[in-house]
């Protein structure tokens, strides 16, 4: 099954996950420009506080759905609160920033937000459990992230008229853990009951084609272990990316990316401090991967080295070092695919 929207990139398309560290929006969105080929990210802060860290930044795009954070983290609010407000003025922040740099871009370049399964695992209702447990509520909080994603990408394009393809991710970490049935209650002593896999795709697909609509693809990034790829290709995005150290279901792969998938490699270290390999060793496991799924070596120039995931617990030094590494990992796909 092919995406809603085919992602088209340059040769050579490097990106990151997102979050970075500090709270300096337009040093970070400066550092993404100048470091990260081919696709370009809206940098998120969480260092700022409530409000820029992932969850927080869905309040910033949901519509008509308000949190505030509790000792036991984010909640459900009946009006907009300090958080709400918050979390719109950092993400004006940061969109000014993104503004501010890219005047004259040409070029894709990406947005996440978290997915709707990962906000309803972590957020609580106003008076009980987590929005997992209540099926309203995880209905309620897709429609409201699509319907916030549709205004958000009118905004971006505002911001950056001149770029070529606009992307949006959705950090869904919470993916597998939805479907195993391990989210942990708000309380802590048990579990929420497993959603089926065909409610969690059709929850998905719904967002999916809310923004195929608006002609913009979708990626899904899952940095745990268990990504339900074939899952996530029957919900139509257009590329994955997912952390390479773990194991990956081979079949499930090779479809994906037999039908254009777009493989977004989490092949550099993103721990704070590791020492980082060559760019040759980050191309291994993906070269690797297609030799083992028998795909042609010349698709190897559409994968999309990243990070292993978000980078806001590093330095600005060891970010930077990242992004390089990267760019030289997707420069190495590259020219293998020529071979």
């Amino acid at each position: 099954m092919p995406p809603a929207i085919q992602l088209t990139l340059p040769p050579a398309a490097a990106s990151g996950i997102g979050s970075l560290p500090g709270t300096a929006a337009r040093y970070s969105a400066a550092m993404v420009f100048e470091t990260v080929p081919g696709l370009p990210y809206l940098p998120e802060l969480p260092a700022r506080g409530p409000g820029a860290d992932m969850i927080g930044r869905a309040f910033g795009i949901l519509t008509e759905l308000y949190a505030a954070t509790e000792p036991s983290g984010w909640r459900f609010a009946e009006h907009p609160g300090r958080e709400t407000r918050r979390a719109a003025s950092f993400l004006g922040e940061d969109l000014d920033a993104l503004e501010e740099r890219a005047t004259d871009y040409r070029g894709s370049m990406k947005a996440a937000v978290a997915g709707p399964w990962t906000l309803a695992a972590a957020v609580e209702l106003r008076h009980g459990d987590k929005a997992l447990s209540d099926p309203g509520a995880c209905r309620d909080i897709a429609a409201s992230l699509a319907d916030g994603l549709r205004s958000h990408v009118v905004e971006l394009r505002k911001r950056v008229p001149g770029h070529q393809t606009l992307v949006i991710a959705l950090d869904e970490p919470a993916l597998p853990a939805v479907l195993r049935g391990s989210v942990p209650t708000a309380s802590g002593f048990g579990t929420l009951s497993a959603i089926e896999p065909a409610v969690v795709r059709a929850t998905l697909q719904m967002v999916v084609d809310v923004l195929a609509a608006e002609d913009v693809p979708v990626v899904v990034h899952c940095c745990a272990a268990d990504v339900p790829v074939e899952l996530l290709q029957e919900a139509g995005v257009a590329g994955l990316a997912v952390d390479l150290a773990y194991r990956v279901d081979e079949e499930a792969w090779g479809g994906f990316l037999e039908a254009g998938g777009v493989l977004l490699a989490g092949v550099v270290p993103s721990a704070p401090g590791a020492t980082l390999p060559s760019a040759q060793r980050c191309a291994e496991p993906v070269r690797a991967l297609f030799n083992r799924l028998g795909l042609p070596a010349k698709e190897l120039g559409r994968v999309v080295p990243v990070p292993a995931c978000g980078l806001a617990a590093a330095s600005n030094e060891h970010v930077r070092a990242v992004a390089q590494l990267c760019a030289d990992t997707a420069k190495v796909l590259a020219e293998a695919a020529e071979q």
